[in-house]
């Protein structure tokens, strides 16, 4: 299994993700918490590091308040519209790295904040990747991580009574345009390896909580300022945050 980029996907993503209630949803769960998690607004500008930035959505926000951007990522169309989406806001990244994760610690560049959203579950090796991610961070710098929830896709299976797939542990998505990732996270191996790697687990918040459950009808008819608020309000419930399709930690070097 090689890590996978998103080359000549850029729009499919757009389209698939980001120009409709996933993506929104998306957005304001993690926006919220970043919001929230962050250090006090009127302090010092943060130095941070957008790993697999997509199409710099994260990235403009932070740098629209003030902070230090770099923004990399490997597939060159993406960080390419991440480059124009932070640009046509007025607020250019520092720099643009368009590099994987794994060349990234070679830089010699530590940050207070690393960002690293949906990127874990594309790559053949996420446990090493972790290990990477905390050496880029400064001694008491915070990683916002966000990744697929193997749990929430094993639910999302049971609930379509597709047993003979999950028996066969057939949950890795296939082809080249299709964007279930090819090793959704246990959130158990995870914690494991968070801590091995000297990462402390502060916050954390569950991303589709129920929107992906919803039977297409369904969906159709509710309003998407709706869905966002409730989804919103259950992300962090102990009940149905965990049922997130992705699931945001807060992790802080120790």
């Amino acid at each position: 299994m090689n890590d996978r980029y998103f080359d000549q996907l850029g729009s499919h993503l757009a389209r698939k993700i980001y120009a409709g209630p996933k993506g929104a949803i998306r957005l304001a769960v993690l926006t919220r918490d970043l919001q929230e998690w962050l250090p006090a607004a009127d302090s010092t500008a943060l130095e941070v590091l957008d790993v697999g930035a997509g199409l710099g959505h994260i990235s403009a926000w932070l740098a629209e308040r003030g902070h230090d951007v770099t923004v990399s990522e490997p597939s060159p169309e993406m960080l390419s519209a991440a480059r124009e989406r932070l640009d046509n806001a007025g607020t250019p990244a520092g720099a643009y790295w368009p590099l994987p994760l794994q060349d990234l610690p070679a830089q010699g560049q530590q940050f207070d904040l690393v960002i690293c959203h949906a990127v874990l579950e594309w790559l053949a090796d996420p446990q090493s990747a972790l290990a990477h991610l905390r050496s880029l961070l400064k001694t008491g710098g915070m990683l916002s991580l966000a990744f697929y929830n193997r749990d929430a896709l094993i639910y999302r299976n049971l609930i379509k009574g597709q047993f003979r797939k999950l028996e066969r542990q057939q949950l890795a998505g296939v082809g080249q345009r299709g964007l279930t990732p090819q090793q959704p996270v246990d959130p158990r191996e995870l914690a494991h390896w968070a801590s091995n790697a000297g990462l402390t687990r502060e916050h954390e918040s569950g991303i589709r909580v129920f929107y992906d459950y919803m039977p297409p009808h369904w969906q159709k008819l509710a309003e998407e300022d709706d869905v966002i608020r409730e989804e919103l309000a259950y992300s962090r419930h102990p009940a149905y945050a965990p049922l997130g399709r992705y699931l945001h930690w807060w992790l802080r070097r120790d």
